[in-house]
């Protein structure tokens, strides 16, 4: 698994860019007609390309009677060119799109019935507990889930020996989390890196407030006491408990993650998509993870993920829906979850996804995902939430060298994005 920076503005690793008509470069129209179907998603590598190839081979194995067509192109590029093709009423029928993303497409999208998802031959029962919320808006569904993700806490086994710390485990506080970033700042190291991505810095506030900077029916609260205390808690790692560095500039996207993957910091936030990477780190040290911590209570952790939806200017929607029942369905899961290229959303599937875990490596990420799991909620989020990412994020830069307190960078963005 590749190690990812998953912010808003750029989740996977981007390859060469391609040139695209209705999001991939076809004769054939995005919404396609009645006995073609277009699928859009993103790919920033011949490997990613190739996984989502074996998907796709699978929906026409299931789908004899249609022509199935697979368009990529690179994250950036992706999003791009949505923007361009929703525009022009141009999407391509199944159309893919991330959590944290939907919120600015949403028009272009249908809604998802009941009788839609008996058609595509799925129930949401089929997903595991809380999965379904990854493509929700507002309460309405708008698309199903082929992934999910949370954030975790991945920590360096070997420094916090050395500091005589005890390792991270589910069910462990923030005062355990405290209190292990103190005793394993020391020698040149720092006991916590500071995140710059948006659920990179958000998850632990949102997990020590049991609040999101967002209510469910999208209206933005980064001035919420309770959100904004612990936002102005977790900035005090770097400016008050010095147990984490300020970052250098707002360019470092990842710089948490690159100074735990480096050895300079005993831990860091991350998603459930690095696991894997983290334990076979390049720096040689023993790596572990855990849930994020709480307070004497499970802690409220985002769930996150990909899928699919319909798109509004679809031509041909029931043999749509059948595409993207196939590609959700138990064969294509098993596939994701065996290769271990992701965490599969459909409940049945997500065992092999364990399997294919090396066996030293096995035991820890299953309990660590069962624990991380168990108390989800979707992200909630504004028609302008991206916007709100942008502005925040080079703030950070200023807020972590001590030059500008958290509460006046939420509280300005809230009077700019809040109306």
């Amino acid at each position: 698994m590749k190690k990812t920076h998953l912010v808003p503005a750029a989740a996977f690793t981007v390859g060469a860019a391609l040139v695209l008509t209705g999001c991939g470069g076809s004769s054939s129209s995005a919404g396609g007609d009645d006995k073609t179907v277009v699928v859009d998603m993103w790919a920033g590598s011949a490997d990613d390309t190739k996984a989502l190839q074996a998907q796709i081979d699978v929906a026409k194995k299931q789908n004899p009677d249609l022509k199935i067509e697979l368009r990529t192109a690179p994250w950036n590029d992706f999003f791009t060119k949505l923007t361009t093709n929703m525009a022009s009423g141009n999407m391509a029928c199944v159309t893919g799109m991330n959590s944290g993303m939907l919120s600015s497409y949403t028009a272009g999208f249908q809604k998802l019935t009941a009788d839609d998802l008996k058609t595509a031959g799925l129930k949401e029962g089929d997903f595991a507990s809380g999965t379904t919320e990854i493509l929700k808006n507002k309460g309405e569904l708008y698309g199903l889930p082929f992934d999910t993700a949370t954030m975790l806490v991945y920590y360096n086994a070997d420094q916090l020996k050395a500091a005589g710390a005890a390792d991270p485990k589910p069910g462990w506080t923030f005062d355990d989390f405290e209190k292990t970033a103190k005793a394993a700042t020391r020698d040149g190291k720092q006991g916590f890196a500071v995140g710059m991505g948006d659920f990179q810095w958000q998850a632990l506030p949102i997990a020590k407030a049991g609040v999101q900077p967002a209510t469910q029916d999208g209206k933005l609260q980064l001035t919420d006491k309770k959100f904004s205390d612990a936002a102005t808690w977790y900035a005090g790692l770097v400016t008050d408990q010095k147990v984490a560095l300020p970052v250098a500039s707002a360019s470092d996207g990842g710089w948490g993650e690159d100074q735990y993957s480096n050895g300079n910091a005993a831990m860091a936030v991350d998603g459930t998509w690095n696991a894997v990477s983290y334990l076979k780190n390049e720096a040689g040290f023993t790596a572990g993870m855990a849930p994020l911590p709480g307070d004497g209570k499970d802690s409220l952790s985002l769930i996150l993920g990909s899928g699919y939806g319909i798109s509004k200017t679809c031509k041909n929607k029931d043999a749509a829906l059948k595409v993207l029942g196939s590609l959700l369905s138990k064969d294509s899961q098993d596939y994701i979850a065996s290769s271990g290229r992701s965490y599969p959303a459909r409940t049945e599937s997500q065992p092999l996804y364990f399997e294919s875990i090396d066996e030293k490596y096995r035991a820890q990420v299953e309990e660590v995902f069962k624990a991380a799991f168990a108390n989800v909620q979707g992200q909630y989020v504004t028609d302008n939430w991206s916007k709100v990412g942008s502005y925040i994020q080079p703030q950070l830069v200023s807020v972590y060298n001590g030059q500008t307190p958290m509460a006046d960078v939420l509280k300005s963005a809230q009077e700019q994005f809040g109306k």
